[in-house]
């Protein structure tokens, strides 16, 4: 699909979960249907903001600790959404140049910005993969994958603000397992995921918003969220907020207002 075709694609007559992100984020590539159900959300949530913020600021975390700590060199990145700089290749060669990154999301949209997450160091290598997340095998066999990286070498997955878009009902937890099946022993898993443990009520209402405007929803507790983890070796402090896995200064956010699960498991 060529990027002219996938502008064509891209329908504006409802909200996006991707644009109304960017929204979140104070980006400026989404319309004026996103900004009006980001706002109608924010009613809800008004910490909508915090919790998008401290989301990208995990990712950012995430990679470095795995860059540094843990030799990774190798990034499978799926549901990319709308770049947003520092992208995760900008944050993986910023500590190590030579750092290998692909992109994969199922957006027309997202395909329309994919240049921007193409800006590699010369060292390192990025690609972009329009394949969907349900449909793994498209990611797994697509060439690109097999020539940025080598699959025989840790690769780290990463999963951020993706899987509260998957309901049960679509496998997530056996897609995860598939992916990380074809990746060798000592890859990582990193995954950030909204959930309602703190303020019940509010999220059943942010879940009715997605799913009236066309977008399927499902966040998880705790113990849910962990079950991607079965088998894994979890980097300390294990499952945690958002804001307190591996903090790097001081954050005044509660967990309600971040309301989100992470962690950042090692394949055995």
């Amino acid at each position: 699909m060529t990027n002219s075709h996938a502008a064509r694609d891209i329908d504006t007559s409802r909200p996006h979960s991707a644009r109304m992100y960017d929204y979140y984020l104070g980006g400026k590539d989404h319309f004026e249907i996103d900004e009006r159900a980001g706002e109608q959300v924010a009613g809800v949530f008004p910490a909508i903001y915090v919790c998008a913020r401290e989301n990208r600021a995990f990712m950012h975390r995430a990679t470095r600790v795995l860059a540094r700590e843990h030799g990774i060199r190798q990034w499978l990145d799926i549901g990319t959404g709308i770049p947003t700089e520092p992208n995760l290749h900008q944050v993986a060669q910023s500590v190590v140049p030579d750092a290998r990154v692909v992109y994969a999301d199922n957006d027309p949209l997202v395909l329309k910005y994919a240049e921007r997450l193409m800006r590699s160091t010369s060292e390192g290598r990025t690609t972009y993969i329009h394949a969907d997340f349900t449909e793994p095998e498209t990611i797994l066999n697509a060439p690109e994958l097999g020539e940025a990286l080598d699959l025989t070498q840790p690769v780290a997955l990463s999963l951020n603000a993706l899987l509260h878009f998957i309901p049960d009902a679509w496998g997530p937890y056996d897609i995860v397992a598939r992916l990380m099946d074809a990746l060798p022993s000592g890859s990582a898993l990193a995954i950030s995921h909204c959930t309602p443990d703190f303020d019940p009520e509010t999220w059943r209402k942010l879940v009715d918003i997605y799913i009236s405007s066309g977008t399927q929803v499902q966040v998880r507790s705790k113990d849910e969220f962990a079950r991607f983890f079965e088998g894994f070796e979890l980097l300390e402090p294990g499952v945690s907020v958002g804001h307190r896995w591996r903090p790097e200064g001081e954050s005044d956010a509660t967990d309600a207002e971040v309301s989100l699960w992470t962690a950042v498991g090692i394949k055995p």
